[in-house]
């Protein structure tokens, strides 16, 4: 009995470092962060000075046209980009999986992308996206047709940036979803050919059902990534032109850094923090319920 008392009171001396480190590096930013959002906050002489304004912060949410718009396109992003990572994430994974060893070269051509550095590919794709000069333009005009404003035309921005975003992420899903697919177990897809199943009913009735936790998962994670993109529309467009590439990340930018208004942002900052966990318990409760 002693021994196992012992070994219990070990345990929480083992992990109160952690605990400690992460209370430090998350929970007190977090609680600061709610703080500044119920004061307006004004600097002098380097010294920042502090007024309790109660919930003002927060409704002045609802009239910002800027936040509006960035929330409109930070959905459509979200949703777009995330649908067509994981379709793409699957189909490069079933390959891969197919090919077997074969399949080295591909992998590790696949997952570059994601490995490269923020900076490096907002200057490559602004570089590829110019109307002059850019060789997507080039290719166009081999076409016959007149190049596009990528970049500089509302109509065109944001999907240009969703592009260079599935681009860099769909490696992401790809990981994890080939690390899925090579976890099936063989005899159930072995059980179905006998059966006399074509391929295209194999992957309906017997591979994607048991991949849907994984395509769920993978959707779910990559879904909260991207309602945080900030790099690729700061490098690219700067919310530009006018609003039709502001998302929710630029607007707190703008909004606690550019106008100096560490409250306002900091508030938009708390609200987008309770959507995501309030998303993540909603899904989280409905898988449990379906496992149920």
């Amino acid at each position: 009995m002693a021994i196992q008392q012992y070994n219990k009171k070990i345990k929480y001396v083992i992990l109160a470092p952690a605990v400690l480190f992460l209370v430090a590096l998350t929970l007190l930013p977090l609680l600061n962060l709610v703080l500044v959002s119920f004061n307006q906050v004004s600097w002098s002489s380097g010294r920042s000075t502090w007024r309790f304004v109660g919930f003002a912060n927060y409704l002045k949410m609802g009239a910002d046209s800027l936040l509006g718009a960035g929330v409109r396109n930070t959905a459509v992003l979200v949703v777009v980009a995330t649908s067509v990572q994981v379709a793409l994430g699957l189909g490069l994974a079933l390959m891969c999986s197919a090919l077997g060893r074969r399949s080295r070269l591909y992998r590790a051509l696949f997952l570059l992308p994601i490995l490269v550095p923020g900076i490096i590919i907002g200057a490559i794709w602004k570089l590829m996206y110019s109307p002059q000069f850019g060789v997507i333009n080039q290719i166009i005009g081999l076409l016959g047709f007149d190049p596009v404003e990528w970049l500089g035309s509302p109509a065109t921005a944001l999907g240009a940036v969703i592009v260079v975003d599935i681009w860099h992420w769909t490696p992401f899903t790809f990981l994890l979803l080939l690390a899925a697919v090579e976890s099936l177990p063989v005899d159930v897809a072995e059980a179905a050919k006998i059966d006399g199943a074509s391929t295209w009913q194999e992957f309906r009735h017997v591979t994607l059902p048991m991949l849907m936790p994984a395509i769920a998962a993978t959707a779910a994670f990559r879904a909260i990534t991207a309602s945080k993109v900030f790099d690729e529309i700061f490098l690219l467009t700067a919310g530009g032109p006018g609003t039709s590439t502001e998302v929710i990340s630029y607007t707190i930018y703008q909004r606690m850094f550019v106008q100096d208004n560490a409250g306002y942002g900091a508030a938009i900052s708390v609200a987008l923090i309770f959507a995501v966990a309030l998303i993540i318990v909603v899904m989280l409760t409905r898988r449990t319920r379906e496992a149920a």
